[in-house]
């Protein structure tokens, strides 16, 4: 591959595919460099440092999540948004911690947090109502899928394998909670732990919904 033929997106994608194969290691810059054919000199055309390139590829993270349009109902906006983000982090969980962390956002970061902001304060939140709803909402959608990735349940064969391990370990009459949840929720078909994403985000939105008119 030629320089001339390098750019900004194509240097920030090469890296976040490098990050997701390698379940979240941020490429070295000479193995970077070479998975794109190009000399390492090559990549500091367009990102002087190792920051510079962590600010691109979590630019495209945010790329990735659906923004509310003008004039959208904020619940269902707000709704849809950390949906997006959820798939967003699982595709690529190495970004969790950095989503917020970046003291030069890029141009899609920007505009992801303005159209959040503006969706919110445009339907009757003022703007500290904003901020916390902003806050909390990312706060569960980051915390969800941290869990999320970390419990072997990402499937319902996974469930019934974790709460069966559970019941072996722990007798219905020294644990009798757990066993219920086990046997009662956890164990019943069709059940998936990314269900309870949608329960807690509703309970959210409703809780939003109640104090935005309160928040001055």
């Amino acid at each position: 591959m030629r320089r001339d033929t390098l750019t900004r997106e194509k240097v920030a994608r090469a890296a976040v595919a490098m990050a997701d194969e390698s379940g979240g290691k941020v490429p070295s810059t000479r193995k970077l460099a070479e998975s794109l054919g190009v000399q390492a000199m090559a990549l500091y055309h367009h990102f002087r440092n190792k920051d510079a390139l962590l600010d691109g590829m979590v630019d495209l993270v945010f790329a990735e999540v659906e923004l509310p349009a003008e004039g959208d109902d904020w619940k269902s906006a707000m709704h849809r948004r950390a949906a997006s983000m959820r798939e967003a982090l699982i595709r690529h969980p190495w970004a969790i911690a950095l989503m917020d962390s970046r003291a030069n956002p890029g141009p899609a970061t920007l505009q992801h947090h303005n159209a959040v902001i503006g969706c919110l304060r445009s339907q009757g939140f003022a703007v500290a109502g904003a901020a916390h709803a902003f806050s909390l909402l990312d706060a569960y959608v980051y915390g969800f899928v941290i869990q999320e990735l970390a419990l072997p349940l990402d499937s319902p064969e996974h469930v019934q394998e974790a709460a069966g391990s559970v019941l072996e370990q722990a007798p219905v009459d020294e644990y009798p909670h757990l066993v219920e949840m086990a046997v009662e929720h956890a164990m019943k078909p069709g059940y998936t732990y990314a269900d309870e994403f949608e329960i807690g985000l509703g309970l959210i939105l409703d809780g939003l919904e109640l104090k935005r008119e309160a928040w001055v």
